[in-house]
């Protein structure tokens, strides 16, 4: 099984990438036929999808000079998708959201495809702010779209840049993650 973990926050070592590697490790330690590649979103030229509708002449690559085809086939030839991002003002990082819209391009193929689909989304505010429940109902109609499976969707309050890594409980919960994609 292919497994792409989308890390969508500009920071190096914060409290996004600190979950996606913890599951990671879970999946690594767990699911011995599992490839896992985790993909720094940030790390990439990529630009806003235009609506040009450019890509659906041109085999669902996006026309603009950026790396964005790279992303989208990584998707493509994945079984499972892992989306990992920061809250920024009740949404996924802009990175994120740049992959997630050209998305767009391959969007028949991806309709053809049974996927399944994890969420992290990590916040200053308490669990029951309405951020998580948005960025989770988005990914859940994007998923309803293509025809995935949204296996969980995990919000974090996290504040501090290491509130993750001191926090056994939720490390505990993100190992252990892997349960609902395997």
């Amino acid at each position: 099984m292919k497994i792409l973990v989308l890390n969508g926050s500009p920071r190096l070592d914060g409290n996004t990438k600190t979950a996606l590697k913890t599951i990671v490790a879970g999946i690594n330690k767990n699911c011995t036929n599992s490839l896992v590649e985790i993909y720094d979103v940030t790390e990439h030229k990529l630009s806003g999808c235009i609506n040009c509708d450019g890509c659906k002449s041109n085999h669902g690559n996006c026309v603009l000079p950026d790396e964005s085809a790279d992303v989208i086939n990584k998707i493509y030839n994945a079984d499972t998708i892992i989306f990992g991002s920061p809250v920024y003002w009740w949404g996924v990082s802009a990175q994120l959201k740049m992959v997630i819209d050209k998305m767009y391009s391959k969007s028949e193929q991806f309709q053809e495809q049974k996927k399944k689909i994890g969420l992290v989304t990590v916040g200053a505010d308490e669990l029951k702010s309405p951020q998580y429940r948005i960025i989770s109902e988005q990914m859940k109609c994007i998923c309803e779209y293509l025809g995935w499976e949204l296996v969980f969707s995990h919000p974090i309050s996290a504040y501090e840049k290491t509130d993750v890594l001191n926090n056994s409980d939720e490390l505990r919960k993100l190992g252990e993650l892997w349960k609902k994609i395997g």
